[in-house]
Order: C-alpha cells, then structure tokens, then sequence
C-alpha cells in the first residue's frame, strides 16, 4: 500500500500578467489628471518592481491603481511584498515591491507542523520551495486542503498536481 494520491503547495505568479498589470497601470496612470506633469514609474525588474513618484501620496495612488490592475488579472495581491517608501533620485521617493515565488522554508516548516499535530493520515515534506501531501485517501487530502485555507500564513499559497 503505497502513497497513491498528493497535492503540492506552491507559489508561483505569472509574470506576463504582472507586466500586462504594470502596462497598463503606467498607461491609466500618465493619463490621470491628478499626475499630469510629475515623475511617476513603475520599474520592472526580474522577482520585483519599483514604485517612483514625487512623494508618498502619489505612490499610494501608483500602488493602488497597480493593485486593481493585477487583482483584474488574478494576479494575488499576497504575494506581493512591500517594502518601505525611501528617498530616491532627484527628489522622488520609491517603493520597492518583491514577489513571493516559491514558499519560504520557515513557512514551509510551519505548514509541516501545523499538519503533523492536526494528525492527519498523510505525509508531508518540503522539496525545496514547494511543500508535497501526500495520502492514501483522497479525502484526507481534501480535508488538508480545507484545513490549509482555514489557517493564515500570510503567504501566497496554491494548491497544484492534486492527483
């Protein structure tokens, strides 16, 4: 009697859509009265994005009008991670914003625990930025899945390859 059926917990974004969120966003941006004739960018880079403006009002405007285009997208706004507003070039302040991709191993760990003492009948374990379940039965999955979504990580979560 084997492990039969698993499901994996990941994190991962598309990144077209987030390009298509940002495009989008500097477009309805540069247009907004409100931002006529001041510096604002949004700067995409690899796993993160840089928010420009001339002051903290105008990057918590930068940050919302991102916010509704990526959530149109399905792009989960919990895998963003923002940092704090610094000082930037030539009196302009900016916001760093980091992608979650892939769960943090302390995460990872806490899901591992939280699992194991709700005792389960399956098995868990971390394979890299990825956590696998696996069981014999089908509902104990179903019921870790449910128990997961129940619990607050702060963490982006998926549920993939359930089979």
């Amino acid at each position: 009697m084997g492990q039969d059926h698993s499901f994996d917990i990941v994190s991962r974004l598309d990144f077209q859509e987030v390009t298509n969120a940002v495009n989008v966003a500097l477009k309805e941006i540069r247009n907004r009265f409100d931002f006529k004739n001041s510096r604002v960018d949004i700067v995409l880079e690899k796993d993160k994005l840089a928010l420009v403006a001339e002051n903290d009002f105008k990057i918590r405007a930068l940050r919302t009008a991102l916010e509704e285009k990526l959530v149109k997208r399905k792009v989960p706004l919990r895998a963003l991670d923002y940092r704090r507003i610094e000082d930037g070039p030539n009196r302009t302040v900016k916001q760093e914003v980091v992608f979650q991709v892939g769960i943090p191993i302390e995460k990872a760990r806490e899901i591992v625990k939280l699992v194991k003492r709700e005792k389960f009948k399956a098995q868990v374990a971390i394979q890299g930025d990825e956590v696998r379940v696996s069981s014999a039965k089908i509902d104990v999955l179903q019921e870790v899945i449910t128990f997961l979504k129940g619990q607050d990580f702060g963490i982006h979560m998926q549920f993939l390859n359930y089979r």
